[in-house]
């Protein structure tokens, strides 16, 4: 069974994390919730919170597939600013796959891991500031980096993901049961 671990900092982008979590759940992907600061329990960009299952000081890269980022940009300043967030990120990146949405990409651009194309939320990019943006598409891949826009995107980001991790038919069979006819 693939695995992923979505950190979470205060200030994420809620849609974006749940979309995920529940797109890749429902594939038959194991993902696990890390936060990071003091608390399990971290309050989203609009008020939402979510429990986290385990603090990032925990995660080793070995027990993972894929690391990825929602957005929001609370979260992504309290994600760019955690060594072990930034560690794991690089680690990930030499021999495993790594993602990020919304203004996420920053924490990989900070990492040194963000690809050379790539997409992100539009009013993200010149924060961002790295060659290689591309407006064209919802989700970009970019051999183990992949990247995706905003909440709007969070679904079909999930489906990619999946697509990458379990297959095309598993995506598929999760794409016709939530009866989209997008992505």
């Amino acid at each position: 069974m693939a695995r992923v671990v979505l950190p979470l900092a205060e200030g994420f982008e809620e849609l974006e994390a749940v979309a995920l979590i529940d797109v890749m759940r429902r594939g038959g992907v194991d993902v696990r919730i890390a936060y990071v600061g003091d608390s399990p329990l971290v309050l989203g960009a609009n008020g939402i919170t979510i429990e986290a299952d385990n603090s990032i000081n925990n995660i080793k890269a070995d027990e993972f597939d894929m690391m990825v980022l929602p957005g929001g940009w609370g979260g992504t300043y309290g994600l760019a600013e955690n060594e072990k967030v930034i560690s794991l990120l690089q680690e990930f990146k030499a021999n495993k796959i790594v993602g990020a949405m919304c203004a996420a990409p920053y924490v990989l651009k900070k990492a040194g891991v963000l690809g050379n194309d790539y997409t992100c939320y539009p009013g993200a990019k010149e924060e961002i500031d790295h060659p290689g943006y591309r407006e064209d598409s919802k989700v970009v891949v970019d051999d183990n980096v992949m990247t995706s826009q905003g909440p709007g995107t969070a679904v079909c980001f999930g489906l990619a993901i999946l697509e990458r991790l379990v297959g095309v038919q598993s995506m598929q069979k999760v794409k016709e049961g939530m009866l989209l006819d997008y992505c």
